[in-house]
């Protein structure tokens, strides 16, 4: 199988880790005297209408910049005001132009949870996004084998996060029900090709279990798959590009809800 942009971006994260020596008991303390957070999973539950998790996103290794200069506090005010539930934050900086900072200033800027984007491969991964304030983790299925999913996902909901587990096909459907996730969602993009397998999503809705939230990402173009996928029985859709380059990112958002 070809080399995907996800085997670069993750061999790079795991060099990283590896050299990252911070003792994990002090993390781990650090991390559970953080405040409570703001209940990610809970503000995707029991809406009427398509919740919309909408993302502060510089650039993307497939699009180049996106919003390079984007004001992360203005952009997260903006969602809020448009009806976003939730909000997605990208905190890769090589990859995607993102921040630590860029995740503490819009979350400080609005009352909405917050997940950290990003490509998490070690524990300590898993214990800064607690510590930098985040209240939700990802978790991609294909980025990690099924003993380390299964690891994270217990040390994050040990230490108060919510976790959203992101799933390509059923086979990684498999991993992320073994790992007792309940917050799970549908890459609709191709990490060979790039291309948005709609069809792909949607069949994929019907085959989570329904005590899953289920969160449909990447490739939503506008309102109508935003229709599909409510029709499917997604919970919520993920939306970045659509968004941030949208000249009324409010209206945007109003658009996809309703």
């Amino acid at each position: 199988m070809a080399a995907t942009y996800l085997d670069k971006i993750l061999a790079r994260h795991r060099d990283v880790a590896a050299a990252d020596t911070r003792p994990i008991g002090h993390l781990l303390d650090e991390a559970r005297a953080m405040a409570p957070t703001r209940g990610f999973r809970s503000a995707l539950v029991g809406g009427s209408q398509l919740g919309v998790i909408a993302e502060i996103k510089r650039r993307s290794p497939s699009k180049g910049d996106l919003a390079i200069g984007l004001d992360p506090a203005t952009w997260a005010a903006t969602y809020e005001r448009g009806g976003a539930v939730c909000m997605s934050v990208l905190t890769d900086v090589e990859h995607f132009g993102g921040s630590v900072d860029d995740l503490q200033a819009a979350r400080r800027a609005c009352s909405l949870p917050v997940i950290r984007k990003d490509f998490t491969v070690s524990e300590r991964d898993v214990l800064d996004t607690r510590i930098m304030g985040a209240d939700c983790l990802l978790l991609i299925a294909a980025a990690l084998d099924p003993a380390e999913l299964s690891s994270f996902h217990a040390l994050a909901t040990d230490i108060g996060l919510d976790v959203l587990v992101e799933i390509h096909d059923e086979a990684e459907l498999e991993h992320a029900l073994a790992a007792e996730a309940t917050l799970i969602g549908v890459n609709q993009r191709d990490l060979v090709t790039f291309q948005v397998d709609h069809e792909r999503a949607v069949r994929m809705a019907g085959v989570i279990p329904d005590h899953a939230v289920k969160v449909a990402e990447s490739g939503v173009r506008g309102a109508a798959d935003a229709r599909s996928l409510r029709a499917a029985g997604y919970d919520a859709v993920l939306v970045g590009e659509m968004i941030v380059t949208s000249t009324d990112p409010a209206a945007a958002i109003t658009d996809l809800i309703r």
